[in-house]
């Protein structure tokens, strides 16, 4: 297995996933989203793993001035605006290849081992 976490610090479900791979002595390599952003190529696998922009944004998260502009735009112009603003999607964004999930979901982590 070759587990990413993306999330943050502070981030309350990322801490509980980096705590359900530690637990059971399962390598994993954490990125932090303030300090390194995914990639169009990592944001392209997770989208498809997880079924679509829709799903990855968070309506909860802080900038909220953001959250509703990208709501509001025109599929075409979601993709490109969500790479620009990271702080929008829902962490953990959790990969183990071509696998993603996003938030703390223990019982698909279980089935990749």
């Amino acid at each position: 297995m070759n587990i990413q976490i993306f999330g943050t610090k502070k981030c309350n479900e990322t801490k509980k996933a980096q705590r359900y791979f530690k637990e059971r002595r399962i390598k994993f390599q954490f990125i932090n989203l303030l300090e390194k952003e995914l990639s169009k190529g990592e944001f392209q696998s997770v989208k498809q793993a997880v079924g679509g922009i829709d799903v990855m944004i968070n309506e909860k998260c802080a900038d909220q001035d953001t959250y509703l502009l990208i709501q509001y735009m025109p599929k075409t112009d979601k993709e490109y605006k969500l790479l620009e603003n990271q702080q929008v999607l829902k962490t953990p964004i959790v990969r183990n290849g071509k696998q993603a999930t996003i938030g703390y979901q223990p019982d698909v982590w279980k089935e990749w081992q």
